[in-house]
């Protein structure tokens, strides 16, 4: 059995210090290698899924996929005050992510509401809210 079957394995019992460990050791974020660059993104959804929130916050601070796969983790986990944060702070996919969460709860306003307030000049938030909001 090869590693990524070992890391399959332990992933399927939900061992995820071992399926981290594993995995984490073959992969490499923006690799030139798909193989590596794929493991990285396995990586990252190891660490959503094994509520590893911490270890993601640090990593999004200079890894994109990271940062992204923080966003949905919060998203599915329900904390928007998180995402409301982190749209604060000025990380944009936590604010299209808020946006369509607060459009496909019906807060149209709120949402405007955020879009006005911290992305006025963010054509793609201001898209969300125009054709998420009424679909």
């Amino acid at each position: 059995m090869d590693w990524s079957e070992r890391a399959r394995a332990a992933e399927e019992l939900q061992d995820w210090d071992e399926a981290i460990a594993l995995v984490s050791a073959h992969a490499e974020c923006f690799s030139d290698d798909p193989g590596m660059h794929d493991n990285h993104l396995w990586h990252m959804d190891l660490l959503a899924r094994a509520e590893r929130i911490s270890e993601l916050t640090e990593r999004a601070l200079t890894d994109s996929h990271a940062r992204r796969r923080l966003n949905r983790s919060l998203r599915e986990r329900g904390m928007e005050a998180a995402l409301c944060d982190r749209t604060e702070e000025g990380d944009r996919d936590a604010l299209y992510i808020l946006v369509r969460l607060m459009c496909e709860t019906g807060r149209v306003r709120e949402a405007q509401k955020v879009v006005a307030d911290i992305g006025p000049e963010n054509q793609y938030a201001r898209q969300i809210v125009a054709s998420d909001c009424w679909t």
